[in-house]
């Protein structure tokens, strides 16, 4: 015979009425969970009182928690909610890794209301019992189906920093980490972004040594040790993916030399044949952005003079040989040479920094034709580079506040940043002997308040290596500028600002250690 609301409600009564009696009155109880299986109403009073007088029937925790489990799946959604609403009430003692684990599993819902609701429960049992709480979370990471898992890494990602240091003390942040470290080991990219998230807000790890831990988190994951096959655009993607995480843990205690090696060793050789895993990124500029950031904070290199000697060659690729001249003065040339100038102020940045570990490289280390042919270059760039100076001036001349927030302007504002950060490298070059002092900042981080953006008169100094260079590099006659360079198009890259390059899903491939699909997880309830 089903039960009542009349039912419900009497034995409601007898157990508010028995007080210190109640295990006496089991039959009570039992009449109310059996509410579960009559009609709407009956359903959502029994989601109320099951909770209520769970702690005094111990022998029917089992049953209450099943009752309460089956509202949770309900068809009907106000059942569903007020079932949830009240789950945190059955988190107790050697409950609380259950009633986590069902919550996590809860997760998987398309209600958004619903979905606030467990989450907000599962964050009212964090502050009960936290170690408890992330076992059934880490539980269901490990061993959920993927809709599950995806979500429940994404509230340790969201939530996880909100809760308070007497909730996530050290001893819980340790657990977070070593069970991380577990998960870490099969992986897609986005979880992989998502956990880097997780473990770099953990406080245990802001110090010196805790950077260097999840440095050593990411290195693990990038496959440093193997080479890279620049053709399969989900090798680029993790090394794109694990070099974005790496770079904010790099500081001048934690070298990114690992990093700067293997991008000196085995990504330059092989930069025109990078495959790029997003269609419109720019893989060989996101990848020299990279380099750079990292450049100055690598350490003792054990391979320093082939690592430099191959930037230096790279950045030859990129500065081109002056046109040839008529002897009228005119150039033979159909059209002058492109400057790249987004690419070369990476590669003159990552040269700089690296140049200055080994800073007689090149008056020692290149030969007397190669080094008269970089300043050949380097002197038409620095040329070239007065031009583009003086006509981005030109057009920024008079403009602030609204004027510079337009989408053209801001492009021009950022190309004066370029050009300049360019012209000030390069006069370290023209140095005799070379000189590796002078720091920029690089045109894609974000500007400091202190940085002016409105354009100035250039001073002496700015007008770079045309006007300023000293007289023993001017290897060869002087020419009108006007006549060597008319700025072409396409100098600057149609990503010139930030980085624009985010992680687009998870990485493609088999399962194994580390990013790629993982494989088929258990479906259905596990509870």
């Amino acid at each position: 015979m089903a039960v009542t609301i009349e039912d419900l409600y009497r034995s409601y009564g007898v157990l508010a009425d028995a007080k210190d009696n109640l295990s006496q009155h089991k039959d009570a109880y039992q009449v109310i969970l059996n509410g579960v299986k009559s009609g709407p109403k009956e359903k959502r009073l029994a989601a109320q009182f099951i909770p209520k007088f769970f702690s005094s029937f111990p022998e029917l925790a089992d049953s209450a928690i099943n009752a309460q489990l089956d509202l949770c799946e309900d068809e009907d959604v106000s059942i569903r909610r007020q079932a949830i609403k009240e789950l945190p009430r059955f988190a107790t003692g050697e409950n609380i890794l259950r009633v986590a684990d069902i919550l996590t599993q809860l997760l998987q819902t398309d209600d958004s209301a619903e979905f606030n609701q467990v989450n907000g429960a599962l964050v009212s049992i964090f502050k009960m019992d936290a170690k408890g709480t992330l076992g059934g979370l880490f539980s269901q990471i490990l061993q959920g189906e993927d809709i599950v898992r995806e979500r429940a890494i994404k509230f340790l990602s969201t939530k996880l920093k909100t809760l308070p240091e007497d909730v996530m003390t050290k001893e819980m942040e340790d657990y977070v980490f070593a069970e991380t470290k577990k998960v870490l080991e099969d992986v897609t990219g986005e979880e992989f972004v998502l956990l880097m998230r997780v473990v770099s807000g953990l406080r245990v790890l802001q110090t010196v040594n805790g950077r260097q831990q999840l440095v050593e988190l990411v290195v693990e994951q990038a496959f440093l040790e193997q080479a890279l096959n620049p053709a399969d655009p989900d090798t680029v993607d993790r090394l794109l993916q694990c070099t974005r995480q790496a770079l904010p843990l790099f500081s001048k205690n934690v070298h990114s030399t690992r990093f700067v090696t293997y991008f000196c060793e085995h990504v330059l050789p092989n930069l025109s044949a990078l495959t790029s895993p997003v269609a419109e990124l720019d893989i060989q500029l996101e990848v020299l952005k990279l380099l750079a950031e990292m450049s100055p904070y690598c350490g003792d290199m054990d391979k320093l003079e082939p690592n430099l000697n191959m930037l230096f060659t790279k950045l030859l690729e990129f500065m081109p040989v002056p046109p040839e001249e008529a002897e009228n003065g005119e150039n033979t040339a159909s059209e002058e040479p492109k400057l790249q100038f987004s690419y070369v102020e990476c590669l003159l940045f990552g040269f700089h920094q690296l140049g200055k570990k080994l800073p007689d490289f090149l008056i020692e280390k290149v030969d007397a034709e190669r080094l008269k042919d970089f300043k050949i270059r380097l002197q038409y760039f620095a040329r070239g580079l007065q031009v583009y100076i003086r006509q981005l001036r030109v057009a920024l001349q008079g403009k602030s506040g609204d004027a510079l927030k337009t989408d053209e302007n801001k492009i021009k504002v950022v190309a004066l940043k370029i050009t300049n950060n360019i012209n000030v490298l390069i006069k370290d070059l023209f140095h005799n002997p070379p000189s590796f002092k002078s720091t920029v900042s690089l045109s894609w981080k974000p500007i400091q308040k202190s940085e002016a953006v409105a354009p100035k008169r250039p001073s002496t100094e700015e007008m770079g290596a045309a006007d300023g260079t000293k007289k023993q590099v001017s290897l060869q006659p002087r020419r009108d500028a006007r006549q060597i360079y008319n700025p072409p198009s396409g100098k600057f890259s149609a990503t010139i600002g930030n980085f624009t390059y985010e992680q687009r899903g998870g990485f493609r491939g088999g399962r194994g250690r580390g990013f790629g699909g993982r494989g088929n997880r258990s479906r259905g309830r596990i509870y």
